[in-house]
């Protein structure tokens, strides 16, 4: 006879090896991450006298402040494309890094309480945070497209066949910056404190408000190493089609935020079985 009483138990122990992603898992608790990132989209905008609005306000805001600035006080060039459209293209792809870097990077933090309680691969929360601002990068696209109507340009097709690739070099590259700084983030909380002041930085060494062209040959490769200039400078040249695309640049791009994605998942499993005990 079979013995109906006997005991079965679950153990879980931490992966083997220095490198295991295990997508399987991953596959099997995706809606767990649709789960978390429809929660965020609900918190961000809750209480919130224009809600989803902001979406439009903040992109546009700060082109009319960039436009008054940079463009008209400071003359910078913007390689024959108004100046307004030249921003607004680099903010775009701006926004959704800088929020993606952010969030990734104090998820842990943030949601310390379930870590303690449920397992769950810890991994699905940075990668949750990079998939709540995709809403505000779609937004931002349609308000691009009504100022380029306004400016009588409409977006090349190119422009279109490359936008999923710009997104995939922007999600890896702002998911492995935040799985480094949300595996140190536990330890040493000065970075979140650090991270406004270091995302301001970096926006200065990337091409958001400028040319790549402006800057001398000598030291182009220091602003080439910034994926995130690859990715403004494809999208510029393929949706308005002023400038041809810089291969170079691109594939330079894709490569270091391959780099940075690995890494950056490199660091966070080496550290995650520590996450309860440090949250």
């Amino acid at each position: 006879m079979p013995d109906n009483n006997k005991k079965f138990e679950l153990i879980i122990k931490p992966q083997k090896g220095w490198f295991d992603l295990n997508l399987r898992e991953l596959w099997l608790y995706r809606e767990l991450a649709f789960i978390f990132a429809w929660r965020d989209i609900k918190v961000r905008y809750k209480q919130t006298a224009l809600g989803i609005a902001w979406a439009i306000l903040q992109p546009v805001l700060t082109v009319a402040i960039f436009s008054f600035f940079f463009g008209r006080l400071a003359k910078i060039p913007s390689d024959g494309i108004p100046y307004p459209i030249f921003a607004f293209v680099g903010i775009v792809f701006w926004n959704y890094f800088s929020i993606s870097l952010t969030g990734a990077s104090n998820t842990i933090i943030e949601n310390e309480n379930i870590i303690k309680k449920v397992y769950f691969p810890r991994l699905i929360l940075p990668i949750s945070s990079t998939l709540t601002p995709l809403i505000d990068l779609g937004i931002s696209l349609v308000v691009l497209i009504v100022f380029m109507l306004y400016y009588h340009m409409l977006p090349m097709l190119t422009g279109v066949l490359f936008l999923p690739l710009l997104f995939i070099i922007s999600f890896l590259a702002s998911s492995g910056l935040g799985l480094f700084l949300a595996s140190i983030n536990l330890k040493y909380r000065d970075v979140r404190y650090a991270l406004p002041f270091f995302i301001q930085l970096l926006m200065y060494v990337t091409p958001v408000i400028y040319p790549s062209s402006l800057v001398g040959e000598k030291y182009r490769w220091i602003i080439a190493l910034n994926p995130m200039t690859g990715v403004i400078e494809t999208a510029r040249s393929s949706f308005l089609g002023v400038t041809p695309i810089n291969f170079q640049l691109l594939f330079i791009s894709i490569g270091i935020s391959i780099v940075l994605f690995l890494f950056g998942v490199f660091k966070f499993k080496k550290t995650e079985r520590f996450f309860a005990d440090l949250a």
